[in-house]
């Protein structure tokens, strides 16, 4: 069956959002000061890093809501028992500075235009709706896709099947006929093919080692990828 629709995942997909988030931390800590206990600008970035890991897949085990997640990195980064307004104005502060350094991977456009009179897009994240609106909205991408779904909304996240399966009646295709391009190997590429889509991992820093995923280095080598649609014996890596 060919594939009809491609459906993103946006955070280190088409979205920078390691590079914004180490870059805005990094200017808000020069504005804050450095909380107590870290040596160094370095050192907090990589706890918050660690912070961030650790509460989003609390967030995606229905430990915890959008918000308590971003709380709770940082009450963990700040190590001070603050209560959720204070929570929420220094995470807000933040923000300020994350949201002046978005940015869109170089190779998100251009390939969204390749693709764009062959087939449709919409959006699948782990993350909350307001939130990516908002993002795709001012990086000037949002009417790019059709529908934007977001696990905070559905009840449910990836890598669950239902996650996945929830975008395709959305399209109102059959999974055979959606591909999923996305950073993570387990919950986006391995999710995706489980629910019966065409699962792709984005692997930007070219880590490899699993063969049994289909696996591109980059955007540029999207459309020939679907082209030829490699779900049956093809080669894991193209780039």
């Amino acid at each position: 069956m060919a594939i009809r629709a491609v459906l993103w995942d946006i955070d280190d997909t088409l979205f920078d959002y390691t590079g914004t988030d180490r870059a805005a931390m990094r200017r808000h800590l020069e504005h804050e000061g450095l909380p107590d206990g870290f040596a160094s600008v370095e050192q907090a970035l990589l706890r918050w890093q660690e912070l961030t890991t650790l509460h989003w897949a609390r967030f995606a085990a229905g430990e915890t809501d959008f918000q308590g997640q971003r709380r709770d990195r940082v009450r963990d980064l700040l190590g001070g028992a603050l209560s959720d307004a204070e929570a929420d104005a220094w995470f807000d502060r933040h923000v300020v500075h994350f949201e002046a350094a978005w940015a869109l991977f170089p190779d998100a456009v251009p390939v969204l235009d390749w693709l764009a009179a062959d087939y449709r897009h919409a959006v699948l994240s782990n993350s909350a709706l307001s939130h990516q609106e908002r993002k795709l909205t001012a990086l000037g991408v949002r009417d790019r896709f059709e529908t934007v779904l977001c696990a905070a909304e559905l009840g449910v996240h990836k890598p669950d099947p239902l996650a996945f399966r929830a975008a395709c009646e959305a399209l109102r295709l059959a999974p055979a006929e959606v591909a999923y391009v996305g950073d993570q190997p387990d919950i986006d590429a391995r999710g995706a093919a489980e629910a019966g889509l065409l699962g792709i991992w984005l692997d930007r820093d070219d880590v490899g080692g699993r063969p049994e995923l289909v696996r591109i280095t980059g955007l540029a080598h999207l459309p020939d990828l679907l082209r030829g649609d490699t779900r049956f014996g093809a080669l894991s890596r193209i780039g």
